[in-house]
């Protein structure tokens, strides 16, 4: 979603950052084209109005003015008012000292509401809480059946009562989760298709009858401003806490995200970054504006790693690498990891320094599938000792995975390159990276595994 800002925020601080002396002209011409990026991507214009003034103010002090990296002191001023204007603090929800805790969505209709209900449940259980989800959504067609078939996916019970009345829906469902020891209970409320005195008034009703402790606005970043307005709409009649920003893996402008927090005070608590019932994660301010600017994201990568393996796995590979060890059943290990990471290209945009690099970078899912398809189509004893692996073997290899021959030649070529690498690891160096070493790239159609050029030795026939 961040793409287009990105570019365009870099291309306006690039300039400064290899000038040596800054002066009130360049960074006036900086401010303006941030001004300019910021108003594409559908901020609201107030938030832009001020956030340019302030980065303006500081970039014109003589902090600035006498460092010996002017440039960078403004991208860094320009970091943190974008982490401000976000939101500072824990994002984090509050808990009940005595359970359960209460946690009331509302929503106009489409903005994934109910999806998110199922996400946060998910979300909770992995950290150890026994989530309950109440369906309390009486409006559309189909809503109950939906949250049912979620809580079936992620194991967490849904309660539901045969009434019209959303109110006793909730007083049953908390009744029910309070005697079978639930500790959070997500309450899924009815939305219409626009901000209306019915959905208020019902809303109002439920909010009484559960006394929540966490009132969470689910927005859809892909409706721009009209996403703030949604939400300035609800702050009148219904006070909430906090936003969940649900599609922000789409392609729309991203001025949701930077608007909401400034126009109605309440911070962005949660964001959805896909489709999958996995992909709902608590929101840093501080982290999307170091993504944002290109700086990649550092800290939620090792999270991304953590939750993708346990701690055994992760010690058993990295024994294994540091003693320069990498067979194809490291291999598989390691992608099946990376794949429960999330996207191939979503990863490595979280690496710091690969954003510019990896522009126009098109990943096709199935040139990675075709890792696993080649592994598994090899015997439990060629996946440990690959060296085994001959000519014969190789085309009964790709024979059964459906691939070339050429592909798979060009798979052997690559895990000898990464054992390469982690052999020089384990002695304390840091390895060049060799091209084609790229799992992604190095078996797609058409590519070519980089081979390093043997230097042929020929003895000179001495002359008697």
């Amino acid at each position: 979603m961040f793409d287009t800002l990105s570019d365009k925020l870099g291309a306006a601080l690039g300039d400064l950052r290899g000038r040596g002396r800054l002066d009130e002209e360049a960074i006036s011409r900086a401010m303006r084209e941030v001004r300019l990026a910021l108003l594409e991507a559908d901020v609201n214009f107030r938030v832009v109005k001020d956030f340019v003034a302030r980065v303006r103010e500081r970039a014109l002090g003589q902090d600035v003015l006498r460092s010996l990296t002017p440039g960078q002191q403004v991208v860094k001023i320009v970091h943190e008012e974008l982490t401000e204007l976000m939101g500072t603090g824990d994002s984090r929800l509050a808990f009940a000292g005595r359970p359960p805790t209460i946690i009331l969505l509302a929503g106009l209709q489409g903005s994934g509401k109910t999806t998110a209900a199922a996400k946060l449940a998910l979300l909770l259980r992995r950290e150890g809480k026994a989530p309950a989800l109440v369906a309390a959504d009486l409006q559309r067609p189909a809503a109950i059946e939906q949250l049912e078939q979620l809580g079936r996916q992620i194991q967490v019970p849904v309660y539901r009562r045969a009434t019209s009345d959303p109110v006793e829906v909730v007083e049953h469902g908390l009744v029910s989760a309070r005697a079978e020891g639930r500790d959070v209970v997500i309450v899924d409320t009815a939305g219409r298709l626009h901000v209306d005195e019915a959905l208020m008034d019902e809303l109002v009703r439920v909010r009484q009858a559960a006394r929540p402790t966490n009132v969470l606005l689910v927005l859809d970043a892909m409706t721009g401003q009209e996403a703030v307005a949604v939400a300035e709409a609800f702050q009148e009649r219904v006070a909430f806490d906090g936003v969940v920003l649900t599609k922000l893996d789409g392609d729309a402008r991203g001025g949701a995200a930077l608007s909401v927090k400034a126009v109605t005070g309440r911070p962005i608590k949660l964001v959805s970054l896909g489709e999958k019932l996995d992909q709902l994660e608590y929101f840093h301010p501080d982290r999307m504006a170091s993504r944002i600017l290109g700086m990649g994201d550092v800290l939620t990568l090792i999270e991304k790693a953590e939750a993708a393996a346990s701690e055994d796995e992760q010690r058993e590979l990295e024994q294994r690498m540091m003693q320069g060890e990498f067979s194809f059943d490291d291999l598989l290990a390691s992608y099946r990891m990376l794949k429960r990471m999330g996207s191939f290209k979503s990863v490595l945009g979280l690496v710091p320094g690969l954003g510019k690099q990896l522009q126009g970078l098109e990943v096709n899912e199935k040139d990675m599938a075709r890792v696993e398809a080649i592994v598994l189509s090899m015997t439990p004893k060629e996946r440990r000792i690959p060296h085994l692996i001959d000519l014969s073997r190789r085309r009964r290899i790709a024979a059964g995975s459906g691939t070339t021959l050429e592909q798979v030649n060009q798979l052997m070529t690559a895990r000898k390159q990464m054992q390469k690498m982690m052999r020089q690891f384990g002695k304390g160096k840091m390895p060049a990276i060799p091209a084609g070493a790229g799992m992604a790239s190095g078996i797609g159609d058409g590519a070519v595994a980089s081979r390093p050029r043997r230097k042929s030795k020929r003895r000179k026939k001495s002359k008697r």
